[in-house]
């Protein structure tokens, strides 16, 4: 019988030969997972060559030395690819599972991915500059901004917190969460409704009970309705922003 010969398709160029590594994303390792490696009508397992318009059914076998049905001969051996606590290590000799994983496979980037030494230290050090960033401003931060952030991750028990404290946990939070920590020192309606929550628990302003109304504390005069369906706190923080709302802001600051 004639053995086929195909040219590779254009995605293998460049194809370095080394020992690759494959992880499953999303931090998961289990025992053991296997991925499909063969097509099927039930599981479709195809690549669309462009060169001639058609989708190619891909079998992974041991003993071909192609991944395509179409280029193989004879009989075929399958064989299972399984990853064990999240890892699957392929050797240099086995270059059509290296294929398989690495340009063919519809589930790469989605279950797993191949690891790079390079590009995870690239990860680490995008996250290193972050959190440094985020250290640096939250050392900067003064006193009642911090308390607003915090607030937002731990809710009312800053009220109890030393300034030593707030401090503390602010740059543990920095460290610990840097993107977001980033985000709600630079959003002012955090700041904001820390100013509400703080002068309704002083009792500055009262909140009806049903959550939609803001009163003054000391003779019940309506500040503003809250809009249906919005966290009362944000609305008031909005509110403050408006040409009414500035001079209210003023007189709570003075009080608090």
């Amino acid at each position: 019988m004639t053995t086929k010969t195909t040219k590779a398709p254009s995605i293998e160029k460049g194809w370095e030969i080394k020992n690759r590594t494959y992880v499953l994303t999303g931090n998961r390792s289990p025992i053991s997972w296997t991925i499909q490696t063969k097509h099927t009508a039930r599981k479709p397992l195809l690549y669309f060559d462009e060169t001639n318009g058609i989708n190619k059914e891909i079998r992974y076998a041991t003993n071909q030395k192609s991944l395509f049905v179409d280029e193989q001969n004879g009989a075929v051996t399958l064989s299972h690819v399984m990853f064990l606590d999240g890892v699957l290590y392929v050797p240099k000799e086995e270059q059509n599972l290296q294929k398989l994983l690495s340009l063919y496979h519809p589930l790469k980037g989605r279950l797993y991915q191949e690891f790079s030494p390079v590009e995870e230290a690239v990860d680490q050090l995008e996250v290193l500059d972050l959190q440094i960033d985020a250290m640096n401003a939250a050392r900067n931060i003064d006193i009642d901004q911090a308390e607003a952030i915090l607030r937002v991750e731990i809710g009312s028990k800053v009220n109890s917190m030393s300034s030593k404290e707030i401090k503390r946990d602010l740059l543990l939070f920095a460290r610990t969460n840097p993107q977001l920590f980033i985000s709600l020192a630079n959003d002012d309606n955090v700041q904001l409704r820390n100013t509400a929550i703080r002068a309704e628990e002083a009792g500055i302003i009262k909140l009806s009970g049903d959550q939609r109304t803001f009163t003054w504390g000391s003779n019940g005069r309506k500040l503003m309705n809250v809009p249906f369906d919005e966290n009362p706190y944000s609305a008031f923080a909005a509110f403050l922003k408006t040409d009414e709302g500035v001079e209210i802001y003023k007189s709570i600051d003075k009080k608090l």
